[in-house]
């Protein structure tokens, strides 16, 4: 009897045990923060924090820290009074700005894959603090006020926003990325156009659709890159270096020493003829020169022989004999001498 009265409570409690564990298990995977992908790679995007479609126009004293560039477009204005910060460069209408809208769009296609964790249609995200994960908004998204994204201690944290039309933030709006997080991961796809109000400070890639506008004083720790249409920018700061990749054409050539190079010099000086035949006069040689005595030709004979061919006062003739150059018998010129009158 005893024995059937522990089975019986035994039977009883298992599924209150059972409905606990569970219970335990969901608040555990409720309070670990959902981790959305890895960020995505932006390819030859990677180095620019200003990207546009059509044209890239701009104010004041914008400063862009990374590469600049429009495609197909190739029109660039307001740089300067605009600055952009080496290394990066302007790209209007090159092969780089092109690569780089290309691997922009198959970023902004990867980003729109991205399965929801949380729909936030119809909420302002001012005064939210969110984890890590996958925002969505299936029409349009404001921003008034602050909003902040806490990585709870994880570097990678990766904040994803998909947002079905526009993009708008207020005056003096604010992104914050707090808890060891980084701007680098922060990802806005917006199927429309993105609008950041005067002094906002945002933190994130923003990859529109269409065409980004960034009003006076606005800045961007990450990217605007337009797919479609215009970046416009007025007296802004775009770009954060930590976040920036460098260009797959970029390289640093290795320092090679400079040869030490000695000339050689070989010289031949010319001959002095004296009248005792040519002598060679030996030069003085440069400094890292050597100095080839000349071989002096053979000495030459000169030789008279007159024949008198008259009577006294007659003509005579005179044979002047010159050595031969190959060594064999002299040869002879003859002059013919005529009796001086």
């Amino acid at each position: 009897m005893f024995a059937l009265s522990r089975v019986r409570r035994w039977i009883v409690g298992f599924p209150f045990i059972l409905a606990l564990i569970m219970l335990i298990g969901l608040t555990l995977s409720l309070s670990k923060p959902v981790n959305a992908q890895t960020s995505p790679t932006l390819g030859a995007a990677g180095s620019f924090a200003v990207l546009g479609n059509s044209t890239v126009t701009n104010t004041g004293t914008s400063v862009v820290n990374g590469d600049l560039g429009v495609s197909p477009g190739n029109a660039v204005t307001g740089f300067p009074p605009g600055i952009v910060t080496p290394p990066g460069t302007i790209h209007a209408g090159d092969a780089v700005a092109l690569q780089a809208q290309n691997d922009a769009t198959a970023t902004y296609n990867t980003l729109a894959s991205e399965a929801c964790t949380q729909n936030l249609t119809g909420q302002d995200l001012g005064g939210l603090t969110l984890t890590t994960g996958v925002y969505c908004f299936d029409t349009s998204a404001g921003l008034t006020g602050a909003l902040t994204l806490d990585a709870a201690g994880n570097a990678d944290a990766v904040f994803v926003f998909k947002i079905g039309t526009t993009l708008t933030t207020a005056s003096d709006s604010s992104v914050l990325v707090i808890g060891g997080g980084t701007s680098c991961n922060v990802w806005w796809q917006v199927g429309s156009s993105a609008t950041l109000g005067t002094a906002t400070t945002f933190a994130g890639n923003i990859l529109a659709l269409a065409s980004i506008s960034l009003t006076r004083g606005a800045n961007v720790s990450g990217r605007a890159l337009a797919l479609t249409g215009a970046v416009t920018m007025d007296t802004n700061n775009i770009g954060s270096p930590a976040c920036l990749t460098p260009p797959a054409n970029t390289f640093t050539p290795t320092p090679s020493e400079t040869p030490t190079f000695t000339p050689t010099f070989t010289f031949t000086p010319t001959a002095t003829e004296t009248v005792n035949g040519p002598t060679a006069v030996p030069p003085t040689a440069p400094p890292g020169s050597t100095a080839v005595p000349p071989t002096a030709p053979p000495t030459s004979t000169v030789f008279f022989n007159v024949t008198q061919t008259s009577g006294g006062g007659g003509s005579g003739q005179a044979v002047i004999g010159l050595p031969n150059a190959g060594g064999g018998r002299p040869q002879a010129t003859y002059w013919t001498l005529e009796p001086r009158r």
